[in-house]
Order: C-alpha cells, then sequence, then structure tokens
C-alpha cells in the first residue's frame, strides 16, 4: 500500500490544505488528481494537460477529500 496520506481524516487534511491556497495547484485532465503549479508532467498518469481555475481545484478538493483514493500512484506499482 502507498505511503501517500490514505486515511479519510489525512484526505481531509490535505484537501483543507489546497482550498487555503488553490492557486498553488491545479487538476490533472488525465486522471484528476491535484498536482502543485509547479509540476509539468503529471506524477501519476504522465499528463500534461492540467485545469488551472481555482474554483475548479477547490471544488476537486473537495471531492475528494471526502471520500477514497481510487487512483493507483507510483508507490502502489513498487
Amino acid at each position: 500500500m502507498s505511503t501517500l496520506a490514505d486515511s479519510p481524516p489525512d484526505r481531509a487534511k490535505q484537501a483543507d490544505k489546497i482550498i487555503k491556497n488553490p492557486s498553488n495547484y491545479k487538476i490533472c485532465q488525465g486522471c484528476d488528481s491535484i498536482v502543485l503549479m509547479k509540476t509539468h508532467t503529471c506524477p501519476n498518469c504522465a499528463s500534461y494537460r492540467f485545469e488551472e481555475g481555482v474554483e475548479a481545484v477547490v471544488k476537486q478538493a473537495r471531492l475528494l477529500g471526502n471520500r477514497e483514493r481510487r487512483s493507483v500512484v507510483q508507490a502502489d506499482l513498487s
């Protein structure tokens, strides 16, 4: 299992951090992950297309913060 923040309280805490500073993040259009604004390619799916809208980031953070992780990340493959 991944060492990422997978428990519901950890995911909610991470979402809250993103919601407080949404301009520092963007959403991968390939897998809907939230990544740092400085990211050029998604670490999860290698996509290079992103949604940078603040409102979209907040909406996605709320969605992801209230559910369990469903995506496969690099750490799951090791």
